[in-house]
């Protein structure tokens, strides 16, 4: 009985280590399989190949985030800015040209310092130097049609500024990304394992799609509202010089 107890001993032994053995095998998986990324985690924040937070690539994306938010702002508020109605109001070429067909000038100057748009400010300064003459109105118009240009042209050009600076901030987290995965690559002895290249090129693909985001629209919204800025105040502007036209002298008038 013992002699046959002491037979069986070996082959539970084996049976036990087989049984170990593949509840190694099918709990090994479960362990090392890394943490599934959520769709939006994967585009805001930056991991490393151990699933850790990546502090620095994170930072750019969430620099890039708040710049692509703040583009976004600038862009609906100069467009509100810029718009028709506060460069060439339909009504206030009305206002301002009934009064001086009837010689009513005081009138005239009021309705154009009464309202704060460009072709205002431009009937202003034209109308204001009428005591000098024709030459001197066209002068003060132009004067002030200049002005105001350059000061929306320069509110402007901070839209310009995002969409230079951004791409440029998304290739430092590219570079960044890529110094990652090429020391991961130096860390594993050389061994390529796209696991341990992973949390790098992510980082650097990320940095570049928010450097795009930014971009694209920044660069797009300037070059529309700048042309936009262009057109009205060309159209304003003639349309003040044909305001002031019946002012300018007939021949007979020079020649004297």
């Amino acid at each position: 009985m013992i002699k046959d107890r002491n037979q069986d001993m070996p082959g539970i032994r084996t049976r036990c280590a087989v049984f170990g053995t593949m509840l190694m095998v099918t709990a090994s998986p479960v362990i090392a399989a890394p943490a599934e990324r959520t769709f939006a985690e994967a585009f805001f924040v930056a991991r490393r190949a151990d699933g850790g937070l990546e502090i620095l690539g994170s930072v750019v994306i969430w620099l890039l985030l708040a710049m692509s938010i703040f583009g976004i702002g600038l862009i609906v508020s100069m467009a509100v800015a810029n718009r028709r109605q506060t460069i060439l109001p339909d009504d206030l070429v009305d206002r301002i040209g009934k009064p001086l067909e009837s010689g009513q000038y005081e009138q005239a100057i009021a309705a154009a310092d009464e309202d704060g748009s460009y072709f205002g400010r431009v009937m202003s300064g034209g109308l204001r130097q009428a005591p000098h003459g024709y030459e001197a109105m066209l002068r003060g118009l132009e004067q002030v049609a200049a002005e105001e240009t350059t000061i929306r042209f320069r509110r402007i050009e901070l839209l310009n500024v995002l969409g230079q600076v951004s791409p440029m901030i998304g290739l430092f987290g590219t570079v960044y990304g890529m110094i990652l995965a090429f020391s991961a690559i130096v860390a594993s002895g050389g061994a390529a394992d796209p696991v341990m290249l992973a949390g790098g090129i992510g980082t650097a693909l990320t940095t570049t799609f928010w450097g795009l985001v930014v971009a694209i629209p920044a660069l797009a919204g300037y070059a529309l509202i700048r042309n936009r800025i262009d057109e009205l105040t060309i159209e304003a502007t003639l349309q003040a010089e044909e305001l002031v036209a019946p002012f300018r002298p007939s021949t007979s008038e020079v020649d004297s």
